[in-house]
């Protein structure tokens, strides 16, 4: 029986965007050009991934010990790849019937039709994207605050002050016109991120062979209950560094649950020129790569430094309230420096989806990308948008709360259930498959880790509110 065009052979009713339609798309056109290679993808993904909420996996190995630490690591590094891989050939899969999707929104959509689920992944997509400008701006003030803290312990500058910097470059920054052009700029992000990896692992080595080394003790708390609590407390944090699809939770410096992502996975998408096909599994594999190198490095070496005394700031490891500093000052102000320019590069790359969707809106595909026409509404709309953001930084330095409530209802759902849901949908594997069952297994999983996740963010939301100050001088972690 032949497909119904309007239901693509999915029986949802939502029509594909024509070619028409996406000619007319300034959003497609000028902001998600079509133009990037595997190895942009892979810059991009790493960006998205890899951010300073790595240097939390010492403490993770606190809460589950040697063999269990590296047992998750693992696990959830080969599910989330799966899942991105499982992402790669839905899109693949669409392409190849004539519906290229540059947009998530539009692949769930096409997928499960044009209902409620279209408007989840919408608002969802949205808020977390615009909480990852807000944390990354709020983390950037803070790393200036630091710096300057440690020049002029006594200045009066507070911290609204470096929001206020950092906002203002991020102005600047946002007026590169699409995603593609940050490909030179996520390439930075990603030796940026090597770099700040080499020079931790490198002051934990140097840390523990020091005379001056804490004592090594490896042991977990004698509590069965705490053990429990730190084990999951753990688990949840590796989900958000490999969740990193599209959300980081904001913390301290090390910004312990950066919710990140492939949320982005679909822009990323947009940003390859068709075929898209084989392109992502590269770009997945530099990505991961990349991301071997870093945790598992930072994971072994700062817990095999800090065992059980491990912070969830591995920077402040370095620093302790008694006692020399185990490593040279320059090396973690070296470190520091990465991270704030890293920092850029994450608030850029997840503030693409607000831009097109403006860009949309906004702009005429019938003149050119920098036409008076639409220079002009662009400067201004992503403008404003950094300052509206710049100025909830300032607002909510507790914002990684809100953040953890977010990530719980919709990165888990975004990252880890309906890429399994969208395959199974498209592909249609027999149900007596392995990949069937595995795909079910992992959304069933991740379902009930995603309502333990959302009820402990709830939670800690409510226990903190009472420390809650709005404009506060430093931020809550």
């Amino acid at each position: 029986m032949p497909e119904d065009p309007i239901t693509n052979g999915y029986g949802h009713g939502h029509k594909p965007t024509s070619s028409s339609e996406r000619q007319n798309d300034a959003g497609a056109q000028f902001v998600l050009e079509s133009k990037g290679k595997w190895w942009h993808a892979g810059y991009h993904l790493t960006t998205a991934i890899v951010g300073p909420t790595i240097l939390t996996l010492p403490y993770v190995f606190r809460g589950l010990g040697w063999a269990l630490g590296f047992v998750c690591l693992t696990a959830m590094g080969v599910v989330t790849f799966y899942s991105y891989y499982l992402m790669s050939l839905v899109l693949d899969h669409c392409e190849k019937q004539g519906r290229r999707h540059i947009r998530f929104r539009e692949l769930a959509a096409d997928v499960l039709g044009y209902g409620w689920m279209f408007y989840f992944v919408v608002s969802i997509q949205t808020a977390i994207n615009c909480g990852i400008g807000i944390g990354a701006i709020l983390l950037a003030g803070q790393c200036l605050q630091i710096m300057y803290s440690t020049i002029s312990p006594h200045g009066s500058m507070q911290l609204y002050q470096f929001i206020a910097i950092a906002t203002a470059v991020m102005i600047i920054l946002s007026q590169i016109p699409t995603f593609h052009s940050l490909r030179y700029i996520n390439l930075a992000s990603l030796l940026l991120s090597l770099g700040y990896c080499f020079l931790v692992v490198g002051a934990c080595v140097h840390a523990g062979i020091s005379k001056n080394a804490p004592p090594k003790d490896y042991s977990l708390d004698r509590s069965e209950a705490v053990r429990v609590f730190n084990a999951f407390t753990a688990i949840s944090i590796i989900a958000s560094i490999f969740g990193n699809g599209i959300l980081p939770e904001i913390q301290v410096i090390s910004s312990s649950d950066f919710l990140y992502t492939l949320r982005l996975l679909h822009a990323l998408h947009a940003t390859l020129a068709p075929p898209a096909t084989g392109k992502m599994l590269k770009g997945l594999f530099l990505c991961y790569t990349v991301i071997f190198i870093t945790c598992y490095s930072i994971a072994v070496s700062g817990y095999y430094t800090f065992g059980n005394k491990s912070t969830s700031n591995i920077l402040e490891s370095f620093m302790p309230d008694n006692g020399p500093a185990l490593v040279p000052t320059w090396v973690l102000a070296l470190a520091l420096v990465f991270i704030l320019l890293q920092l850029f590069a994450i608030g850029l790359v997840y503030s693409q989806l607000a831009f097109e969707i403006m860009e949309k809106k906004s702009a005429d595909t019938t003149q050119g990308m920098f036409s008076k026409r639409n220079l002009i509404p662009r400067i201004l709309l992503r403008t404003i948008y950094m300052m509206l953001s710049g100025f909830f930084a300032a607002m909510l330095p507790f914002f990684g709360d809100i953040n953890a409530v977010v990530g719980a209802i919709g990165f888990i759902p975004l990252d880890f259930i309906l890429p399994m849901l969208l395959y199974n949908m498209t592909h249609k594997p027999p149900k007596t498959s392995p990949t069937y069952w595995i795909n079910i297994s992992i959304i069933v999983i991740f379902t009930g880790a995603g309502i333990l996740g959302a009820f402990s963010s709830f939670r800690k939301l409510v226990l903190d509110a009472k420390q809650f100050k709005l404009f506060s001088n430093s931020v809550m972690v």
